[in-house]
């Protein structure tokens, strides 16, 4: 097991305390990186990773990784998973990793004196052998990386609402050049003035 301390050190940089999800997605990350040939964390945009939850887990995959939204080299594909695909760009090899079902029971066995559930799955999740919290399975992407990593310095404008579009990101409809929001895909509604004045 690889030397958990300067990745702690860092996740106590990004949280006021340690959780076990938080140690599963450093462990998890590490653990990619190794069945992957790569040295973690990264200082380049080699490694992809998608993580299918938000919160502690995903700032652990970026300690362990140095793959963040910000570098575009993480991407949140929301499923509610303690769980992340991580992609070798420069060789296409994609493995998806997952908790076994029993880490919780196991961590308690490791842990028997453990003030509590919580306390023991922190502690055993930190030590147990990396076979033992996670499952390994070599995926294919349905989702072209290419198309989600783009090219820099793409930009166009919405013809609609006139805001900027980067990294390929728009839609063409009736000749038109749309953001997706604009194009029926939005996550919000606009609120018209007489209701905010409400």
């Amino acid at each position: 097991m690889n030397n958990l301390a300067p990745y702690l050190a860092h996740l106590a940089t990004l949280h006021d305390h340690l959780c076990p999800r938080q140690i599963l997605g450093l462990r998890m990350g590490l653990y990619a990186g190794e069945q992957l040939g790569l040295s973690l964390p990264q200082t380049d945009k080699r490694l992809f990773v998608f993580v299918e939850t938000d919160g502690c887990f995903a700032d652990g995959v970026l300690a362990a990784t140095g793959c963040s939204l910000g570098h575009r080299t993480m991407r949140l594909v929301d499923f509610g998973k303690v769980a992340a695909t991580f992609v070798d760009t420069l060789t296409s090899q994609a493995l998806r990793l997952a908790p076994l079902p029993t880490v919780r029971e196991e961590a308690e066995r490791c842990c028997p004196t453990a003030s509590s559930r919580w306390h023991a799955q922190l502690e055993a999740y930190q030590m147990m052998p990396a076979d033992r919290l996670f499952s390994v399975r070599p995926v294919t992407l349905a989702v072209s990386l290419e198309a989600i990593i783009s090219r820099p310095g793409l930009r166009v404008l919405c013809d609609q609402c006139g805001e900027e579009i980067m990294n390929a990101r728009e839609v063409r409809m009736d000749g038109r050049t749309l953001c997706r929001a604009c194009a029926g895909e939005a996550y919000y509604a606009l609120r018209l003035p007489q209701e905010v004045a409400e």
